[in-house]
C-alpha cells in the first residue's frame, strides 16, 4: 500500500495547495494595507483642515481708497487723467488721499524759477485754478462727497510764500490777501467737503507737518527727491507710507522689529511728463495713481495703478475678471 500511496503521490497537488492558501492571504492582507492607507489619509485631511482654521469672511467689513498723486492744475496731462476718472467709476472708492501739487502756481509764483521759453510766459494763475477746479469737480462726480483729505504740496505753499513776501511779512495784510488767494478759497475746499491738511500744521498726532496717519499708513506730500525716494520714506518714518512729489512710480518693502513687514510707495503723477523747466533733463517721471484695498481693522493691500500713453489697465482687467 505504501508502495501504490508514493507511485500516487503528486508533490505539484502539495505546493499548488500552498500558493492558493498564500495568494489568498496576500489578498486580505493587500485589502487591510489599503483600508488603512485610506484611514491614514482622511485623517491627516482632517487635521489639515483643522490646521487651517475656518474663514471668517464678514461681507462689508473693507473699502476702497483711492490716492491721488500731484497732477499740477493747467499742467495736467489730460490723457492720463481721464484714464483715471474712468477707472473711478468701476472702483467706487469709501476714502480719497489728494498727495498735494494739484495746482501747478507756476509763472509769478515760481519765484526761485527763471522763466526760459516765451511759452512759459503764457501762464495764468486763472486758468490754473481753473484747471484744478474741473479736475476736482470730475472727481466728486464721479465719488460724491466721500471722506476727502486734501495735502498741500510745495506748489500749493507757494501762494502763501508769494503772500508773505508781497506784504513784507505784515500779518494782517497777508491774512487779506490769504482769505482772497489761499487754496482754501482757490479751491472750495470746504465746499467741498475737504479736510485740508496745511503745510505748517500738525495732524493725526503725527510728529511731521502736513502728514496724516490713516489706519496703519502715513500719508505726506514727500520727504526726499532722492533716486531710491521709498526706501528713503520707509527709513524716515518706521513704517507704512504713500508719498507724491518724485512724480516717479516707486516702492519699497522693509522690515522692523515692532511691525514685521512695512513699505512705501509712490504711485507716480497725472501731470505732463516732460516740463519746459526740464528742458536738459529728460524725467523718468510716469504716471499713475493709488488703490489700496483696506480691512476694518486698518491693514491694507497697496496698488500702484500705472497708466501708460493715456491707458489704464485696471477697468479693463476688472471688465475681464467679470
Amino acid at each position: 500500500m505504501l508502495d501504490k500511496a508514493l507511485d500516487e503521490y503528486d508533490p505539484n497537488v502539495e505546493l499548488k495547495a500552498r500558493l492558493k492558501e498564500s495568494e489568498a492571504k496576500n489578498k486580505l492582507l493587500e485589502s487591510q494595507l489599503n483600508m488603512a492607507s485610506k484611514q491614514l489619509e482622511r485623517s491627516n485631511a482632517a487635521k489639515f483642515k483643522l490646521s487651517l482654521g475656518k474663514s471668517k469672511k464678514k461681507k462689508g467689513s473693507g473699502f476702497c481708497r483711492v490716492i491721488i498723486p500731484d497732477s499740477h492744475g493747467s499742467a495736467i496731462n489730460k490723457k492720463a487723467a481721464n484714464a483715471f476718472l474712468g477707472d473711478l467709476d468701476y472702483i467706487k472708492p469709501a476714502e480719497i488721499v489728494m498727495l498735494g501739487d494739484h495746482i501747478d502756481c507756476g509763472g509769478f509764483l515760481a519765484q526761485h524759477h527763471t522763466l526760459g521759453y516765451v511759452a512759459q510766459t503764457e501762464y495764468s494763475f486763472i486758468d490754473d485754478a481753473i484747471a484744478a477746479n474741473v479736475f476736482l469737480d470730475e472727481i466728486q462726480k464721479r465719488t460724491g462727497k466721500v471722506e476727502t483729505d486734501y495735502l498741500e504740496g510745495n506748489h500749493e505753499r507757494r501762494i502763501e510764500n508769494w503772500i508773505v513776501t508781497q506784504t513784507l511779512g505784515k500779518k494782517k495784510d497777508a491774512q487779506f490777501l490769504q482769505s482772497m488767494f489761499s487754496i482754501e478759497s482757490t479751491l472750495n475746499i470746504s465746499k467741498r467737503g475737504f479736510r485740508l491738511i496745511e503745510q505748517g500744521k500738525f495732524y493725526d498726532k503725527v510728529k511731521l507737518p502736513a502728514t496724516i496717519k490713516k489706519g496703519n499708513c502715513y500719508f505726506t506730500h514727500g520727504s526726499s527727491t532722492a533716486k531710491h525716494a521709498a526706501a528713503v520714506h520707509v527709513a524716515k518714518f518706521g513704517g507704512n507710507v504713500v508719498y507724491g512729489h518724485t512724480h516717479r512710480a516707486d516702492s519699497y518693502i522693509g522690515k522692523n522689529v515692532k511691525d514685521g513687514m512695512i513699505g512705501a510707495w509712490c504711485p507716480g503723477c497725472l501731470s505732463e511728463l516732460q516740463p519746459l523747466w526740464q528742458h536738459t533733463n529728460p524725467t523718468d517721471w510716469s504716471n499713475g495713481y493709488g488703490l489700496q484695498m483696506v480691512k476694518s481693522n486698518g491693514r491694507f493691500l497697496h496698488i500702484n495703478v500705472p497708466i501708460v500713453n493715456g491707458i489704464s489697465l485696471l477697468s479693463p482687467l476688472i471688465d475681464e475678471l467679470k
